[in-house]
């Protein structure tokens, strides 16, 4: 009995051994969850900032209506030379293509027969009043012996009758010597106008025919110079519409409110005044032409050259302006730019776009006072995304300012500016 109540010492660590692995198990279990649970952690995406793009803020601001339209150089004032007598000429008196004043002598005609003629009208001026002197001397002879009664009423009134036909024969010999003088002096062809001539038409030693229409030069005024633009009718009437129904405000009368644009793309130095537009309208092209006065001091244009005219014809006072990268277009073309709205998101606007004013489309319909526009950043967002918005920073491109050199009375740096209209305020 007692010996099998001794209990060996190493059975009983046997029996427990099941238990401590499920312990061991149980932990190993636990860490690896754990684990697990940190490595879930570590790979959980962090969230991005919101994207960061440029924004303007549409703000009213007054901008004028500007059309580019084509255009041709006229000359102000344009003369043909012309001889008013016959002739040899025997002399040209000026350099062809330049500058000549009004009376300058341009040709002489070969005086010898008008000076013979104007001598032959004085001798026969000088016989004639030698015949009024006898005729009236003789007519107061006889208005003495009338007073006498040793002379008839018949005899007076035959010698007052001679003494006024004598009067009437030195008129007509004055205005003889008169035309012979004028013919003498046209001899002398001068210049009706003052202005640049062009080229000689006639040579020395050539006969002008009594009657002739032939043009010996021509000369042109061209400073100041027209330039005569057209625009269409139905742009024109409806320019009239917007500025009565108030859409459009009404320039100065004297306001110099057009500017060239030169074939290299340059403006023109000086800016010039829309004068009047034609009341007829071409019916082949359903265009009126309006007429510009400009300032030509360095004789920079040419009667019949081609040039683009950019005319402000009106000024509206609160439009609304976005630089011209915030338009995109959509697969058909039409217009639209990205809005940020109060919650920070975008979407996209569409907008209807008028003319460009200054590196500047003008929005007619779709954005109002306040509407943050987005000018850059545009490959980072989409639709309904949340973005972080800042203003956006760019330099104005310095412009030249045309000056309206034709004006004395007013401050031309302050009239002619043609700079572009800055965008309202930014944020």
């Amino acid at each position: 009995m007692s010996s099998r109540l001794n209990v060996s010492p190493r059975s009983k660590p046997r029996r427990n051994r099941p238990a401590a692995f499920a312990a061991t198990l149980a932990a190993s279990l636990v860490m690896v969850a754990v684990s697990a649970c940190n490595e879930q952690k570590a790979s959980a995406p962090v969230p991005l900032p919101p994207p960061e793009v440029s924004v303007v803020t549409a703000q009213p601001q007054p901008i004028p209506y500007v059309r580019d339209l084509p255009g041709r150089v006229a000359p102000m004032r344009i003369a043909e030379v012309r001889s008013r007598v016959s002739g040899l000429v025997v002399k040209r008196l000026f350099q062809q293509g330049s500058a000549v004043k009004e009376g300058d002598i341009l040709y002489k005609i070969d005086p010898a027969p008008y000076e013979v003629e104007l001598a032959s009208a004085e001798a026969a001026l000088a016989r004639t009043e030698a015949a009024l002197v006898l005729a009236s001397q003789q007519a107061e002879r006889l208005e003495t012996l009338l007073a006498r009664n040793t002379a008839s009423q018949a005899q007076y009134d035959t010698a007052f009758a001679a003494k006024k036909q004598a009067e009437a024969e030195v008129a007509g010999a004055k205005a003889t010597r008169d035309r012979a003088r004028l013919n003498l002096a046209w001899t002398d062809v001068r210049a009706p106008i003052s202005g640049r001539i062009g080229r000689a038409l006639l040579t020395e030693g050539t006969l002008i025919d009594q009657g002739s229409t032939g043009v010996l030069a021509t000369i042109q005024q061209l400073d100041p110079i027209y330039v005569d633009i057209t625009q269409s009718v139905g742009e024109l009437n409806k320019l009239r519409r917007d500025i009565a129904s108030g859409e459009l405000s009404k320039l100065a009368h004297d306001a110099a409110n057009v500017h060239l644009i030169m074939d290299d793309g340059s403006l023109y130095g000086s800016a010039g005044r829309l004068l009047f537009s034609d009341v007829t309208a071409d019916p082949s092209t359903g265009q009126v032409t309006l007429r510009v006065l400009l300032p030509n001091p360095h004789d920079e244009l040419f009667p019949g050259m081609y040039v683009r005219a950019r005319i402000e014809q009106g000024i509206d006072s609160d439009a609304i302006a976005v630089p011209q990268q915030a338009i995109q277009r959509t697969n058909d073309g039409k217009p639209e730019v990205w809005v940020v709205k109060p919650d920070n998101k975008v979407m996209l606007q569409p907008v209807e776009v008028g003319p460009v004013v200054g590196g500047n489309w003008v929005i007619r319909e779709g954005l109002r006072a306040g509407d943050k526009v987005v000018v850059e950043g545009f490959q980072k967002i989409v639709a309904g995304i949340e973005v972080k918005s800042v203003a956006w920073k760019t330099e104005a491109p310095e412009t030249g300012k045309p000056v309206d050199t034709d004006s004395r009375e007013r401050d031309a740096a302050s009239t002619d500016s043609i700079a572009p209209p800055a965008i309202a305020e930014v944020r």
